[in-house]
């Protein structure tokens, strides 16, 4: 089952469970899932985004609501911030099981081998094959740091 099938089966569920948070999640995913596949059409492709697409818009999605929390919780709306983790739980169970930091480094030390990286000039096939392989299972705003402070020193 593709996660956009996952997307409306479960959508169809929150709304007979009356879930709201869920519900409306699912359909601000849904939402962000069309705007992307608009916006990758072509004139020979009218095909949507894939998969891994998806988990990689999952994963900003998360960002952008960890913004807001810190936004919320600075302009004392704590009831706001607890909407948006709660949003965060919803997007975060239909990704993989995240790597996490020493996952992260054992990750991109065999990718740089892999790839047969030398030098920083190299970064970019790097982390070009560390989205290929471990796309939607870790936040590649961190891995570009680690990946840049491997190649570098």
């Amino acid at each position: 089952m593709s996660l956009r099938e996952k997307f409306t089966e479960h959508m169809k569920q929150a709304m007979r469970d009356k879930n709201e948070v869920t519900l409306s999640t699912l359909r601000l995913i849904l939402a962000a899932v069309k705007d992307k596949d608009i916006a990758s059409r072509t004139a020979e492709s009218r095909e949507g985004i894939k998969d891994e697409q998806i988990l990689s818009l999952l994963q900003s999605m998360i960002r952008q609501r960890q913004e807001s929390i810190k936004m919320y919780l600075q302009g004392g709306r704590p009831e706001l911030a607890e909407r948006e983790s709660a949003e965060i739980k919803v997007i975060e169970s239909y990704l993989p099981k995240q790597l996490s930091e020493d996952e992260m480094k054992i990750a991109i030390q065999k990718t740089i081998a892999a790839v047969g990286a030398t030098g920083i000039k190299d970064m970019s096939k790097v982390m070009a094959e560390m989205k290929a392989q471990y796309s939607g299972q870790m936040d590649f705003s961190k891995v570009g740091g680690l990946v840049k402070e491997k190649l570098a020193g």
